[in-house]
This record gives C-alpha cells, structure tokens and sequence, in this order.
C-alpha cells in the first residue's frame, strides 16, 4: 500500500512545525527513582531510543487495544502522559459501558524494561492533524522513538479456525527491509485511509520510519474479542523486540472461545456448514453472514 496526497487533505503539515508537545498534553507526576534508578528528587521517564506502539480503542475485535493492555501488564507500564481532550474530542454525549462512564482519552506509557512506549487513544473526531501531528512531535522530541508501530484488525472473510495473517503498510523502504523474514505480508486495500494510515504519513514526514501492522479478523469476530488474532500480534511483538512473554493466559482465551464455538458447531449444523464454507474459501451471501454473526455473538456473550 502506498500514500497518496490527495488523500491527506489538510494533513500537509510538516509535524516539527508549531508549538510545544505539552501545549496539548498533560505529564503525570513524576515517579520516584527506586532499583531502576538514583535514589533522590522525583523524575519522569529516561527514555533509550524507544520504539512506539500505537493502538486506537474503536478497532475490529478488540485488536489493538487488547495487545497494548496485555504487554503493559505484563511489562509493568506506567503512565507517564495524556492528551487534553479538549479540542479533540466531544465531551457532551459520554457513553457509559457496564454503568461507567467511558471518557475519551488518550494516554502514554512506559515500559522501562524493554525501552518501549506504547500509546492507546479513543480516535479524536476533530482536529486529527493537530492531534497526530503532537504525537509524532513528542514522539520524536520528548521520547526521542527510533521507529513507529501502529496496531490494527482488518476483517476478513476467514474461518476463527484459519490462522491470522499480519498485513502491513510502510512509510520507509528501510523498515521494510528490517522486518523482511518476520511473516509480514504486504497490504493491498482501496478506500479511505484509516487514521492509522494518517499517523504513518506523519511519521514520514517527520523522518521517523514507522510501519502499520493490520491483522485479519474472521467478520463473525469483529465486534467481540477475536483472541486468537490478538495472539498473533502479541506474537510478533514478543519475537520483534525480545520481550520474553508468557502466553498462558492468551492460550486460555483462545482455547475457551474456540471451545464455544465448537459446541455451537455441533449443535447447529446450519452454522457449522457456514464456518466449513469459509474454511474452503467459499464465500457466504449477506444474509448468511448476518446470521453466523449473530448465532456466534449470541455464544460468545453468553445470550
């Protein structure tokens, strides 16, 4: 996949233009120095060159933002900066999910063990190029990141039964050939870019090489949690940057939701021809694909 300008719009905006990173950001208080570091006045972060992770909330089967808090657990993120959401986001209609209200927010965090920063964000509906353009700006500035990654699902028309593939887009020729050999496989895709798209571009300009990583997500999936994609991403991420992880609780995850499909295999021979169809690589109508979706959400959730 490439870039094409007049795709952009108002994104042409060189991102080293404009004011200061903290101008839309605020900074958590500073953390003690303990083991990692000299026992004395509060600091923030001592970043290494880190890399960036970049993961947006509204994505297909809970992708990214599963990924980002699965490797912040377990490598004991901390929180080091947020985004003001005024400006970027409405604050008059909050959805509420569980009888908590959802704000929209966008915020940073450190994994100091493996020099890695991972930020996660609601999509912002208004100004986006000021929006990426202060990312990459404290990215690049603040955090001093050597290369960028974003995380995203693509749905797709597979079986939950398929493995996942890892498409991806890149900015630099560099990166690309950095990540050759790692199961990559380029992305082909015609139609609006996603923001994640509008990062990278960002990112170019700004001479940090960046790639976006869009990993399948069988459609019956999409609206749920597809564990065994978010597997896979975690996968690569584990094997990318030696991040020694334990799988344990994802192998659960996927092993339980599997399980539940099964069952619903055995005991609908409707659904279990849809989901053999796709196994085949036959394609199924509008109306089958409603109701495999609906009859696997319906399991999954426990309805």
């Amino acid at each position: 996949m490439s870039f094409s300008t007049r795709d952009l719009g108002k994104m042409k905006r060189d991102p080293r233009q404009g004011g200061e990173p903290s101008s839309i950001f605020k900074f958590s208080q500073p953390v003690r120095a303990g083991k990692s570091g000299p026992a004395g006045p509060e600091r923030q972060p001592e970043f290494e060159n880190p890399t960036l992770i970049v993961a947006w909330d509204e994505d297909a089967g809970k992708l990214g933002p599963k990924v980002i808090e699965y490797i912040s657990r377990k490598l004991d993120a901390k929180s080091f900066c947020e985004v003001e959401p005024t400006g970027f986001f409405s604050l008059e209609g909050v959805a509420v999910e569980n009888d908590i209200a959802q704000f929209p927010e966008g915020k940073f965090y450190y994994c100091r063990r493996k020099d890695l920063v991972v930020f996660k964000s609601n999509e912002p509906p208004f100004d986006r190029h000021k929006f990426l353009n202060g990312v990459c700006d404290l990215a690049q500035h603040y955090c001093k990141i050597r290369q960028l990654y974003t995380l995203g699902g693509t749905i797709s028309p597979v079986a939950h039964t398929d493995s996942r593939r890892i498409l991806a887009v890149f900015n630099q020729e560099q990166i690309q050939q950095e990540l050759a050999g790692l199961g990559l496989e380029n992305m082909n895709w015609q139609g609006p870019p996603a923001i994640s798209s509008f990062l990278l571009w960002v990112a170019q300009r700004g001479a940090i090489p960046g790639v976006s990583l869009w990993t399948e997500i069988p459609f019956y999936l999409a609206a749920g949690e597809d564990f065994q994609a978010i597997k896979a991403t975690v996968s690569f991420l584990d094997k990318r940057f030696d991040l020694a992880l334990d799988f344990g609780e994802l192998d659960e995850q996927v092993s339980r939701q599997n399980a539940k499909i099964d069952r619903l295999r055995q005991d609908d021979a409707q659904i279990d021809r849809y989901i053999r169809m796709l196994e085949s690589k036959l394609s199924l109508s509008a109306d089958e694909q409603v109701e495999l979706t609906k009859k696997v959400t319906e399991v999954l959730e426990g309805t």
